[in-house]
């Protein structure tokens, strides 16, 4: 048995589709259905079984499931705008290091999601305490759950535990995410509606559209998790492709892929400044040193390939 937290998420489900298409079904997935849009990523996937992230907890920690081969810890609250601190530590944090320590004891390898927000406005995005400032309680409850693991886990004897620091995750399986969702979905759904497509204006320093970000397609994001598995290395990792592109190479692809659209862009909004990341690229060191020698699909093909993707589906 396999388990995969936040399965019916985007990261959780693509998850799921890789462990399918490596012929694994005995899979549990794990969530929260109280929005239950989100079983449209679980619909075409194979599983053995489902709980509810609370009623799953304390049956893991007493054995129930019987053996398990591994947890995908994908579930989390990742609205970086929620502001609730008290409901973001007990859903990111404390639910967290619960499921860590039930895994040490079980020797179950636990694979876990943390979040390139950790860096904050910085412009180094290593994976050391120094270059880590989180802008927003989501990335503090992503960096305090790092730090706990550097300070318990790592320099003893454990089995494997691995974090992966998510830069911009893009891709199938996010339409239940809202305005989380990426720009890219935004960008589809802007041009379907006959609108064009929109960018923040000139900002920080970064001319119109030239924030730039990591873009990473959430196929190579799952390879990656099946990879760290496989391999059995701990540590914590960033997961991009090392590459920052800009947010108007987004939007120029997406306008080429669909023929139509031209980029229109709007005042940057008061309530995001001081807490925006204008700049994103992963120093993938360390998860290349680990041996991992796979390649990132660039934003142009990324993003014509979740284009073809997204209209394919019956109701984008």
């Amino acid at each position: 048995m396999i388990v995969v937290t936040g399965g019916a998420g985007m990261i959780g489900s693509n998850i799921v589709a890789a462990l399918n298409a490596e012929g694994r079904s005995d899979i549990l997935v794990v969530d929260d259905l109280t929005d239950g849009h989100k079983i449209a990523n679980l619909a075409d996937l194979a599983i053995a079984d489902y709980a509810d992230k609370d009623e799953f907890l304390p049956l893991f920690e007493a054995g129930a499931y019987g053996p398990v081969e591994a947890v995908f810890h994908q579930g989390a609250c990742s609205t970086t705008t929620e502001w609730n601190g008290k409901f973001m530590m007990e859903v990111n944090y404390a639910y967290s290091k619960r499921l860590l320590h039930a895994c040490l004891k079980r020797k179950v390898p636990f694979l876990y999601a943390s979040s390139a927000s950790v860096y904050g406005g910085g412009s180094v995005f290593r994976e050391e305490a120094e270059f880590e400032r989180p802008l927003n309680v989501y990335a503090y409850s992503k960096k305090l759950f790092d730090d706990y693991v550097r300070r318990t886990v790592f320099g003893t004897e454990h089995s494997q535990v691995a974090g992966l620091r998510y830069f911009n995750v893009y891709g199938p399986r996010e339409a239940h995410k809202g305005t989380m969702a990426s720009v890219a979905f935004h960008l589809f759904n802007q041009i379907g509606r006959g609108e064009n497509p929109k960018l923040f204006g000139a900002h920080d320093g970064f001319e119109a559209g030239g924030q730039s970000r990591d873009f990473i397609h959430v196929g190579d994001v799952a390879d990656v998790n099946l990879w760290l598995w496989k391999r059995g290395a701990s540590g914590i990792f960033n997961c991009g492709t090392g590459r920052a592109q800009p947010f108007r190479t987004v939007a120029e692809t997406m306008i080429a892929s669909l023929g139509q659209g031209e980029i229109e862009f709007i005042p940057f909004p008061d309530h995001l400044k001081g807490k925006y990341q204008s700049f994103t690229e992963a120093d993938m060191s360390a998860l290349r040193a680990a041996g991992y020698n796979g390649a990132f699909r660039t934003v142009e093909d990324g993003v014509r390939d979740y284009a073809t993707w997204l209209k394919a589906q019956p109701s984008s």
